[in-house]
């Protein structure tokens, strides 16, 4: 049996989109190094509405962004001068280390007319060691990321390891996440090589030791635990876990080991010492009002 079943919440990162927030969620911070996780669409453009759901520039701290879209493209600009287009099936993994900006956009015309948009993005954070590394950004092609399927089971391994498969994307700590797709009666295990584990259901439903769950909700496993999960119809997962980093604090856009360290990149940012995309530099997103809030209720966040 899960351990705890986390149920999404309802968040607005821009007029027109709303996410559904699963992490950080008040009983269960982080599982594994992963302290945030969004599911965003999917949403249908209607041509006037492109621009008014970009996420301007804004800042991160001590983690590393992970993009990952179902359906759609999203421009990526940073303060490093990557301008990257994400597209369904690649990742977007940026560090962001000592403090990176970005911000992703909905430009491409061609793609617009008529599409949608469905992306998954969560953030890992990183170990102390790593926290005030120097920013990188790297996006890795659908050919870089290993599939394996079996009858009614395929999966994309996104970053880490996991049932003997590998790939070259560069993580900091032991770790695993992938995307899996179901068809009806499918049944699969959990991987058992880390020590937390979550599921969350992306679309469809599962029946887990004789309860369903549906999407929008995470289930985090005990280590141990050999769960056998079903699908009960065409279903796609997101699975992820790892080992723990510890207690990390998070405002905003970030994430560190150390309190002070945060009021500190909340006085760069205000400051302008955190440098803005050099061709994406004429607005930003400013520091919220600075309210009393905690690792349980982090400031209102952009979608990355």
């Amino acid at each position: 049996m899960p351990e705890i079943i986390i149920e999404a919440r309802k968040a607005s990162i821009a007029p027109g989109m709303e996410v559904r927030r699963i992490l950080p969620f008040r009983q269960r911070r982080m599982v594994g190094p992963f302290i945030y996780m969004d599911h965003a669409g999917p949403v249908n453009f209607q041509s006037e509405q492109p621009s008014a759901m970009d996420v301007l520039p804004h800042p991160h701290i001590g983690l590393s962004t992970v993009s990952y879209l179902f359906d759609g493209k999203v421009m990526h600009r940073d303060s490093l001068g990557v301008e990257q287009v994400i597209e369904p099936g690649e990742v977007n993994w940026m560090t962001a280390g000592s403090g990176i900006s970005h911000s992703e956009r909905f430009e491409d015309p061609a793609f617009l007319s008529g599409s949608k948009l469905e992306l998954l993005q969560t953030w890992v954070a990183l170990p102390e060691k790593d926290e005030e590394s120097s920013p990188s950004f790297e996006n890795y092609k659908q050919e870089q990321l290993p599939v394996f399927t079996d009858t009614g089971v395929w999966m994309r391994l996104i970053a880490g390891n996991a049932y003997g498969l590998n790939n070259s994307v560069k993580i900091h700590s032991p770790l695993f996440y992938l995307h899996v797709a179901l068809e009806k009666h499918a049944r699969f295990g959990l991987p058992t090589d880390h020590s937390e584990r979550a599921i969350y259901v992306a679309k469809g439903s599962i029946d887990v030791a004789g309860k369903t769950y549906t999407i929008g909700q995470m289930l985090v496993f005990a280590k141990g635990e050999d769960p056998m999960i079903v699908a009960n119809e065409q279903t796609a997962l997101m699975l992820l876990g790892g080992e723990p980093l510890g207690e990390r604090h998070i405002w905003w856009n970030f994430v560190s080991s150390r309190k002070d360290r945060i009021e500190q990149a909340k006085a760069d940012w205000k400051a302008g010492k955190i440098l803005l995309p050099p061709t994406d530099n004429k607005e930003f997103v400013p520091l919220p009002e600075d309210k009393l809030r905690d690792n349980n209720n982090p400031a209102p966040n952009p979608l990355s």
